[in-house]
């Protein structure tokens, strides 16, 4: 994705008076991280939420940034009192489960993203699970970011060491961190779908391969998590619009371009996956087709050999009723011609359903 070299000189220098030392604390279990902003640059030391919103609002400039994990009502309500967060999004950010949305209360907005991760797995007809889903919930203001995430593999601590290498894009405020969260969830969506691709590469492989025991209950399962992703990757699409249209004004207007660019990746990653269902709907068309003709060719080895067993048993099923006068029942050659009868009909019906492919 491309950096914002644009994004810089927007906000005033660091204030040469001297920094008002935090109050140290450990992290919690659900806080990974509370970060102060200023000028594009963190602020050192450890902070609470009410500490850092005080120091940024004193200083009138910069922004804080909270990450939280899977926090519960207790313990997002001191974070949800000091920002100003509305109960509704609050308590999606609870609960999860949400589909990917964009909503505005008040000064404030509130984005949900659904995260995947790919499962590596020793072959895609074995696999019981591929795509591994959680979601990231942020609230942005003028001042502060909290994400909410759920989910292990969610974590936004490589997007937060790369914003503060990049001093040039934090100077744009909030809009810079939730612009930099959308841009590593579509380009996991990317990730994923590449390894997805080589999954159904190898089972369309397996799937034509003679003898090939592939079950359509694999291909469904496939389909299941293609299906998981899609509902992660297309409903977020206009949310991502809305932010690149001038839904807010929290998001300024150099900004909203890289949102167009995301939505761009995110397009690509929507036309893949809806790919991938089709293929997979073909594929699984393709073994009930396989399973059809195998059953019909069952069918006719079965039906050959009834007939070629029939002949036998209509010659010994007759001369098996001991009847006085049947013919040839005396004759010296008689079981002899018998045999060769019976061996010489076999014989030529199992040519016939050989030359017809029936056997």
């Amino acid at each position: 994705m491309p950096s914002l070299p644009s994004l810089g000189g927007l906000r005033g220098r660091v204030p040469e008076r001297p920094v008002s030392a935090p109050v140290t604390l450990s992290p919690s279990a659900y806080v990974v991280d509370c970060g102060v902003y200023v000028d594009g640059a963190r602020l050192p030391g450890l902070w609470t939420h009410t500490d850092a919103v005080e120091e940024v609002r004193k200083r009138g400039d910069g922004f804080v940034w909270i990450g939280l994990h899977e926090p519960d009502e207790e313990q997002i309500q001191g974070v949800a009192d000091t920002f100003g967060l509305h109960e509704l999004a609050v308590e999606d950010a609870v609960h999860a489960h949400q589909r990917p949305k964009l909503e505005r209360y008040d000064n404030t907005l509130f984005m949900v993203l659904k995260t995947v991760r790919y499962i590596q797995n020793a072959s895609p007809d074995t696999a019981n699970e591929i795509v591994e889903s959680g979601e990231i919930m942020v609230f942005l203001g003028r001042d502060f970011v909290v994400t909410v995430r759920h989910g292990n593999h969610s974590g936004l601590a490589a997007v937060r060491r790369e914003l503060e290498e990049e001093t040039e894009r934090l100077r744009s405020g909030p809009a810079a961190v939730l612009y930099s969260i959308a841009d590593h969830v579509v380009d996991n969506y990317l990730d994923v779908t590449d390894n997805i691709e080589d999954d159904i590469d190898q089972m369309e492989a397996l799937v034509f391969q003679p003898r090939s025991r592939v079950s359509a209950d694999q291909i469904y399962l496939m389909k299941r998590e293609v299906l998981e992703l899609r509902r992660a990757v297309m409903p977020l699409a206009v949310p991502l619009r809305r932010l690149a249209e001038g839904y807010t004004p929290l998001i300024p207007e150099h900004v909203r371009s890289y949102f167009r660019d995301v939505d761009d990746h995110l397009t690509e990653v929507s036309e893949r996956v809806i790919n991938f269902d089709e293929l997979l709907t073909t594929l699984v068309n393709a073994v009930l087709a396989k399973i059809t003709l195998q059953q019909n060719s069952d069918m006719r080895k079965l039906a050959a050999w009834v007939a070629i067993i029939s002949v036998p048993t209509m010659v010994v099923g007759v001369y098996g009723m001991n009847f006085d006068h049947m013919p040839e029942t005396h004759w010296r050659y008689g079981y002899p011609m018998v045999i060769s009868v019976i061996i010489t009909v076999c014989l030529t019906l199992y040519r016939i359903f050989r030359r017809n492919r029936w056997l």
